[in-house]
């Protein structure tokens, strides 16, 4: 009786007709865990970086539109026309907010998480929408000089955004921002004593009390403004733990 012969399933020939399949494997080079999960990760996330082009933008908006606020306030009511200045940042930053929701909407893949990038640009568009509710409030209720608490308030805000414009470039390599973001917390921490202080100063014996409901507003809306500068560090924060 004539034997056959068979071919296994990695092509080698076999004598046995009862061939079972057990034949030792070529040897394969062997893949580290991390660097494969490494590459699954950057397979999965977008080649697209226009996102991080469209934040910085953003963020060089709200500096310079809460520059422009503080110099208003350290030399109002000379300077009250700035606030024509603010109101552009503001309609920029709109601009800004329109374009990344556009090209949220257009793109599958994303560098990061989606959720991340609505709530990052929201929160930066709120900095300099609050921003331009100070400059406009000045005007509207007709204010003749600046409060002390505010000029300070405007200053912690001019320097909690400069903070948030410095880490968002960062934040397109996924590099370490704790320096800049811990440094916003603690400007936010600042300006709610201020506030607190500002507050109960108006409520001292023989003010008008139209003067303290309009600085009143304004004071919350200077205390947003900086509160949305902390909300959009959480989110840079969270955005390079993610990531890195």
């Amino acid at each position: 009786m004539k034997t056959l012969a068979l071919r296994g399933p990695l092509g080698v020939c076999c004598d046995c007709p009862q061939y079972t399949g057990h034949l030792t494997r070529p040897a394969t080079a062997s893949t580290n865990p991390a660097t494969a999960i490494a590459s699954i990760a950057n397979l999965l996330r977008g080649s697209d970086r226009e996102f991080f082009d469209l934040f910085e933008r953003a963020g060089t908006n709200i500096e310079q539109a809460a520059r422009l606020l503080d110099e208003m306030l350290e030399e109002y009511p000379e300077r009250r026309g700035v606030a024509r200045d603010i109101l552009v940042c503001e309609q920029d930053g709109d601009q800004i907010t329109h374009e990344i929701i556009r090209r949220l909407n257009q793109t599958f893949v994303t560098p990061i998480d989606r959720e991340d990038i609505l709530q990052l640009a929201s929160a930066l568009d709120d900095i300099v929408d609050y921003t331009e509710e100070v400059a406009d409030y000045l005007g509207l209720y007709r204010i003749e000089a600046p409060m002390v608490q505010a000029q300070r308030l405007a200053g912690v805000l001019r320097a909690a955004t400069a903070q948030i414009a410095h880490a968002i470039p960062l934040v397109r390599a996924f590099k370490d921002i704790s320096e800049h973001t811990v440094e916003v917390h603690r400007l936010e921490n600042e300006a709610d004593r201020i506030v607190r202080e500002a507050i109960a100063s108006l409520f001292e014996v023989g003010i008008d009390p139209m003067v303290v409901i309009r600085w009143k507003d304004i004071y919350e809306r200077l205390e947003n403004a900086i509160d949305s500068t902390e909300r959009a560090a959480y989110i840079l924060e969270g955005i390079v733990i993610k990531n890195a």
